[in-house]
């Protein structure tokens, strides 16, 4: 399989996986384009082996283990690993976060509730803000270590900000997978109890957490918009670009009247033409 090949792949993989960070990330230059569809086809591979097998501990470990191989050098035909080892060739990789992420795949497997706000948000680093991490050598090569701290920074709390968002829209189906990711204190301290969420109804009490973590959400977007000057201009709208249209998941399920149990909130195109606009 040639590199070319691959990248077609991915970007097949892409565009089906998740039209909204396509379309963001289609206004870089080809080389980097690539590299976060090689990137991407990592991440989508390794959330289905959790989620889509009937034996996830088992595809998550041959998984981490092609992607040991991968790292020891060896040679692999599939285009996910013929992707990525052009990526390798031409930046600067952290092959930390990668691993991070497989942490957050573990934690789906052996947990399904989480007590704190924090320990929710430290799933979300592992579920998102590697994501992030594992694209800033691509997007902000070469930079000094003060201005790649502040970046850093502003990766987690996007990738924090949109798994929120992630946990605020997709509370019906967590349910079905018989998973909550609402943290159990503020459930309590806004009185939603698991078996309120069960019942699946949009009561004032529930609006009101659900706002609560929307505000969190929406509070580190813009941290991490603090730091999108940093980003080179080539670079800079994509980023800008991911969060608005993230960001606006939010709106529309407000415009749902906050039912998130029966309807999937999701960004209409016109309203994804309307926030590009901003940029």
């Amino acid at each position: 399989m040639t590199t070319q090949e691959a990248y077609r792949q991915c970007e097949e993989i892409m565009k089906k996986g998740s039209l909204t960070f396509y379309r963001a990330f289609s206004l870089l230059s080809k080389p980097d384009r690539q590299a976060v569809m090689a990137v991407y086809t990592f991440c989508r591979t390794l959330d289905d082996a959790v989620d889509e097998s009937d034996r996830p501990e088992e595809s998550l470990a041959a998984f981490l283990h092609d992607f040991d191989r991968f790292l020891a050098g060896y040679d692999q035909d599939e285009a996910l690993w013929v992707a990525l080892r052009d990526v390798w060739k031409r930046y600067d990789m952290d092959v930390e976060p990668f691993f991070e992420l497989a942490e957050g795949m573990k934690w789906d497997l052996h947990k399904s509730r989480y007590e704190t706000l924090e320990e929710t948000e430290q799933y979300s680093y592992y579920a998102a803000s590697t994501v992030g991490l594992m694209l800033l050598p691509i997007l902000v090569p070469n930079q000094d270590e003060a201005t790649t701290r502040q970046l850093r920074q502003g990766a987690i709390d996007l990738g924090i900000a949109m798994q929120l968002t992630n946990i605020l829209r997709d509370v019906g189906e967590d349910l079905n997978r018989d998973r909550i990711y609402l943290p159990r204190t503020m459930m309590r301290q806004y009185g939603v109890s698991e078996e309120m969420l069960q019942q699946r109804e949009v009561t004032p009490v529930f609006i009101d957490l659900w706002e609560a973590l929307a505000n969190r959400a929406e509070f580190l977007y813009a941290r991490a918009r603090e730091t999108h000057h940093l980003y080179p201009l080539a670079s800079r709208k994509p980023v800008q670009a991911a969060a608005l249209l993230y960001e606006g998941i939010l709106d529309a399920a407000r415009a749902n009247r906050h039912d998130v149990f029966t309807k999937r909130a999701y960004v209409s195109t016109l309203q994804k033409g309307k926030l590009l606009a901003k940029l």
